[in-house]
């Protein structure tokens, strides 16, 4: 009889590790285009965590929000098995006279989102797990208040809607779901049916933060990716993801900001447009170049923009940078926008940009009728 992968259970299995290279059989499936230049909404920098599970023997749940990349290390053995870098569970079981568990059987872990907001797309990294890895899985995702803890979050009276149906994944492989919900959500919890190992996960979407929040501080970061600012465009991301200059907190590496390739076509610049968290009223920018030494940005430049349409124009003009340096820019007079250009002449890094301003009553009535979505 010929099997294929609906009746063959091993068709999605990776071959055994043969030695050098673990990636150099790496696989993804699944279409990443349309979501993961977008914040990992999941991001332990953002304050994420995995708050509950019910097994971790083998592998700790924490591993599955490690920014980098899953590694493997043939000869680590511990107690219980071998040491692997991700979450993984035990072997279930059923009975004596049914030894395979149940199909409603599965394992699962809960993430609190480290900002809330619209997931348009999962990651399920399998790296390394090639014949450990779950048959299937499924995620869920709920919007509950303040600061829940597991009881709560676990309570009958919680509303968790399946944004990944149950889906085969494969083994030591990037496995990418899309998802079409437009909730506003807090939490996500990832199940593996009926069991197994995941090395990473990932929740690409789009922050949208508590208006009610923004007003009490009054003046905020119109574009850091807490209170909903998003990456849109970039003429280079060749070295790292433009998102990250957005990001909160200081760069702690050269790596943690965006960086482009040398620029060789004289006339030109690379740029990269932000989306601020609704329509705002700006009073102050930061640009900083912290770690980025030899290849920061000459020159600086930011537009501005009002509406999807609007015309650009200039808030801060064409100014000199200092490398490894924080550069403070207060605004002779407030301007009104939706969106940022940064232009950097003719290339080079920026770490992080901060723009300060607050919500203008339009702004602030969008947001709220963003975050009432949940």
């Amino acid at each position: 009889m010929t099997t294929t992968p609906a009746t063959d259970p091993h068709a999605n299995d990776a071959a055994p590790y043969a030695g050098g290279d673990p990636y150099a059989d790496y696989r993804a499936f699944g279409d990443p285009a349309d979501f993961t230049d977008l914040v990992d909404l999941a991001d332990r920098r953002l304050g994420a965590g995995v708050i509950a599970a019910n097994d971790e023997f083998f592998a700790q749940r924490e591993n599955l929000l490690v920014r980098e990349r899953a590694v493997f290390d043939p000869e680590h053995f511990g107690h219980k098995g071998k040491v692997m870098d991700g979450w993984e569970t035990r072997r279930r079981r059923g009975s004596a006279d049914a030894p395979f568990p149940a199909p409603e059987d599965h394992d699962w872990a809960v993430v609190r989102l480290g900002a809330p907001g619209v997931v348009r797309g999962i990651v399920v990294d399998t790296a390394h797990f090639r014949g450990n890895y779950p048959q299937r899985v499924s995620v869920q995702a709920a919007a509950v208040a303040g600061a829940p803890g597991p009881d709560e979050l676990l309570a009958d009276d919680v509303k968790w809607e399946e944004i990944v149906p149950v889906s085969p994944v494969r083994g030591h492989a990037a496995n990418h779901f899309a998802v079409t919900s437009e909730r506003r959500f807090t939490h996500v919890r990832v199940c593996q049916h009926p069991d197994g190992g995941i090395a990473r996960l990932r929740v690409h979407g789009e922050v949208v933060p508590d208006p009610e929040w923004l007003d009490l501080l009054g003046t905020f970061d119109l574009v850091s990716v807490l209170n909903g600012g998003v990456y849109e465009d970039a003429s280079d991301k060749f070295y790292s993801s433009p998102t990250q200059i957005i990001l909160p907190g200081t760069s702690r590496k050269m790596d943690d900001g965006w960086e482009n390739r040398r620029r060789r076509v004289h006339g030109t610049n690379d740029w990269v447009r932000f989306r601020l968290a609704a329509q705002g009223e700006i009073r102050a920018v930061e640009i900083d170049t912290a770690y980025l030494k030899g290849n920061s940005a000459g020159w600086i430049a930011l537009s501005g923009r009002d509406g999807e349409t609007g015309e650009w124009f200039e808030i801060i003009p064409r100014t000199r940078l200092q490398p490894d340096t924080l550069h403070r820019f207060p605004l002779a007079a407030r301007v009104v926008a939706t969106h940022v250009r940064l232009d950097a002449f003719p290339d080079g890094g920026v770490a992080r940009m901060r723009v300060h301003g607050a919500l203008t009553d339009a702004g602030r009535t969008t947001l709220t009728a963003r975050a009432s979505t949940s």
